[in-house]
């Protein structure tokens, strides 16, 4: 039987307004750009890379 995917909900909290230009597009790679906006994403390496770029500006749960 195939192992299941795990998935990351990711909440955006605060705002990339003054943060680096890369920052803001990591959200905007990520699905997110505005506050309070959440998307689901495959937890796999590259994700987990941009989740930790961007940490102090969201949340993050396992689904």
């Amino acid at each position: 039987m195939a192992e299941a995917k795990k998935t990351l909900r990711i909440t955006q909290t605060r705002s990339a307004i003054g943060r680096k230009a890369d920052q803001g597009a990591t959200l905007k790679a990520l699905g997110l750009g505005r506050i309070g906006k959440t998307v689901d994403q495959v937890d796999n390496e590259s994700i987990r890379g941009m989740i930790f770029k961007v940490k102090h500006l969201i949340k993050v749960e396992e689904i």
